[in-house]
């Protein structure tokens, strides 16, 4: 899903870590700011089905996606992080980090994306965001193709940012084209390379038929729901785009959401192809449910990618403009009031 992407001219030079520390250094845990999301909730853990605060409360995160760091790093900047921060008011960041080759990914320089994640975390981590590290393997579908690059990353990310509390690892973003078994057999294999490392922080992983728990490939959800992950403090994820997922979608997440912990790590009012006209009436549906029964979510994407997904319009990553809406697609002025209403902490 979330653009079958064609690799442009886009592929920015990697910007240095806008908190000034050095590549490499490592880092302790962090004072968070007094009020921010992660400093309020503190450690996630998952209750139930819920996922909750470190009191124990459920709660719901909300928050934005960026597009693929390889080729919009140019937008990592403060003021777009401050209009994250400050004017959508969001809970968290999705960092999109692709993995093959022929998107530009991991595989193509390990050190230089390794780096530039560990420039992400810290910056939410300075801004009291909570931030979902996620391994956005998509082609080929199958995530134990990348089991041992997989492991490497995860590794030294949980190593180095095992001390802080705003941490959560994706470890498969969309599963396709294959069976369910082999998603849970690359999730049991690397589930305890990262607890090694960092024991209480959230792990999330996809599920097949890009993260839909088989149903856009037609598969009964009930083979995940009856053949679950072994771990704890762990999620599953579920990805919608609500102009072509319609109310069968909705119905499975309502379903599978009341037997196990599920996070929409991302979602979007066009089509799957990140693209395409917007029905906002169909998002609302999404978006009501998932306050209802508290699922966190993350929007597609907080980019100026031309495609109608990207919530900026196309060049406002080459200024300084990010807050308020003069800078923003359709897509955009709808997503940022619902990301910007009340949280229910």
């Amino acid at each position: 899903m979330a653009w079958q992407k064609s690799v442009l001219a886009l592929a920015a030079a990697v910007a240095l870590p806008l908190s000034g520390l050095a590549v490499g250094a490592t880092t302790a845990a962090a004072a968070l700011p007094p009020g921010s999301p992660a400093a309020v909730n503190g450690q996630l853990k998952v209750c139930g089905v819920q996922l909750c605060n470190s009191s124990g409360r459920a709660i719901q995160l909300r928050g934005m996606s960026t597009h693929g760091i390889q080729w919009f790093n140019g937008c990592n900047k403060s003021q777009w992080w401050d209009a994250l921060q400050n004017d959508w008011k969001a809970d968290f960041v999705r960092v999109a980090m692709y993995v093959a080759k022929g998107e530009g990914g991991y595989e193509t320089d390990p050190r230089k994306f390794t780096d530039l994640m560990h420039s992400y975390i810290e910056e939410a981590t300075r801004r009291g965001l909570y931030v979902l590290v996620d391994w956005h393997q998509l082609n080929p579908g199958d995530p134990n193709v990348y089991t041992a690059k997989a492991k490497t990353f995860f590794k030294e990310i949980a190593q180095r940012h095992k001390n802080k509390t705003n941490i959560i690892y994706d470890i498969a973003n969309e599963p396709n084209h294959v069976s369910w078994a082999r998603i849970k057999s690359y999730a049991e294999q690397m589930i305890p390379v990262i607890r090694a490392e960092d024991p209480d922080s959230l792990i999330i992983s996809g599920t097949n038929s890009w993260s839909t728990f088989g149903h856009s490939e037609q598969q009964d959800p009930a083979v995940v729901l009856n053949n679950r992950v072994k771990a704890t403090n762990f999620m599953y994820s579920f990805h919608f785009y609500a102009n072509e997922h319609r109310d069968s979608h909705l119905a499975v997440l309502d379903r599978v959401s009341s037997q196990v912990p599920v996070f929409v790590t991302e979602f979007g009012t066009q089509d799957a192809s990140g693209d395409g006209p917007n029905d906002f009436t169909m998002s609302k549906k999404y978006v009501d449910l998932m306050a209802r029964k508290k699922i966190s979510w993350a929007n597609w994407n907080f980019s100026d990618d031309k495609r109608s997904g990207a919530v900026f319009k196309a060049g406002t990553c080459s200024g300084t403009s990010f807050s308020g809406t003069s800078k923003l697609k359709p897509a955009g002025v709808w997503v940022r009031d619902v990301v910007r209403s009340p949280d229910q902490w």
